[in-house]
């Protein structure tokens, strides 16, 4: 019914509309992010390579090339001048974005690499594996300094808080834990009654939440402080894949936005529940998503029969 599709406001609902395709990848594209400065577009793919796009004009700027297997996940420093690159040869690579030179390789991990996170200072930097432990990265060296034995299983996601003082990393074991950064201690662990295999997991902007997603086509918003499941958003489809999803918090209404295994990109209001906007026309099943800092914009890659990314805005009708 048209009454869920606007706001108490009377503002009409978000209207986003595809904006560029950008074509480049050889294979498919596992993780999108936006630079906390919102000038670049980092996509990280299968075929080895984290792209950098200038997102406006939908162009490619740079192509970072030196991992030896796919990659699985990029993240970006706090200064928007480094990304960091997450792969199955086991290593994690620090990238400066102006030379494209890779500045730093990050060796230990014992089998794929597959979720990367810079704190807010971006002196340390958060790897989950398959090797089923969490490693902590001190970024000007390069060493080591933690690693925590986290899950029975592999690990999909690791994601720093607001402040950098907590990690949250989830695995296909079913749980979702949040660890104390400095000492890497667990201070909780947060699952769903019948344990379906976490797919993802990020704190909310304000921290306060935490945002899990699970291979039952679920999204569940946790208040992790009283380890109650607050909100749970249902519609996409997520059985297979490790997806991404994220929270959009630049428009009137707070957003939450998830990948989708039915080649879609969904958005729901995150108050009412309601899906808001179904966002067709990637040709393969959508892995990555990200919003923009502070503009309402969109991107999302897709898998091995489409190999795009694409970039999505915001032309709502007043």
């Amino acid at each position: 019914p048209t009454f869920v599709m606007v706001s108490l406001e009377g503002e009409t609902k978000p209207n986003y509309e595809c904006a560029h395709i950008l074509e480049g990848h050889q294979k498919g594209v596992s993780s999108v992010k936006f630079s906390p400065n919102g000038r670049w577009l980092a996509s990280a793919s299968a075929d080895k390579t984290v792209k950098l796009w200038n997102p406006t004009e939908g162009k490619l700027e740079h192509t970072l090339e030196g991992h030896s297997q796919g990659l699985s996940d990029v993240a970006w420093s706090s200064d928007s001048k480094y990304v960091c690159s997450a792969s199955d040869d086991k290593t994690l690579k620090i990238w400066d974005i102006t030379t494209g030179i890779c500045l730093r390789t990050l060796k230990g991990h014992r089998n794929f690499v597959y979720s990367v996170d810079f704190n807010p200072q971006s002196n340390l930097i958060v790897s989950g594996s398959f090797d089923e432990s969490v490693r902590i990265w001190d970024v000007k060296t390069g060493s080591c300094i933690k690693i925590i034995s986290a899950h029975n299983d592999p690990i999909c996601a690791t994601h720093f808080n607001c402040d950098g003082t907590l990690i949250v990393t989830c695995s296909y074991d079913g749980l979702c834990r949040i660890w104390d950064s400095a000492s890497g201690q667990c201070l909780k662990t947060l699952m769903h009654d019948d344990k379906p295999p976490v797919s993802c997991a990020r704190f909310s902007p304000n921290g306060k939440f935490i945002l899990v997603g699970t291979l039952d086509n679920t999204l569940r918003l946790w208040d992790f402080t009283t380890g109650q499941c607050m909100k749970t958003y249902i519609g996409h489809k997520n059985e297979k894949h490790c997806l991404f999803s994220t929270f959009s918090t630049t428009s009137s209404e707070n957003l939450i936005i998830s990948a989708s295994e039915d080649n879609s990109v969904y958005l729901w209001d995150l108050q009412t529940k309601n899906i808001i906007q179904k966002l067709e026309g990637h040709t393969d099943s959508v892995i990555a998503v990200d919003s923009h800092p502070t503009q309402s914009v969109i991107a999302s890659g897709s898998l091995e029969r489409d190999k795009s990314v694409r970039v999505w805005i915001d032309n709502k009708k007043l």
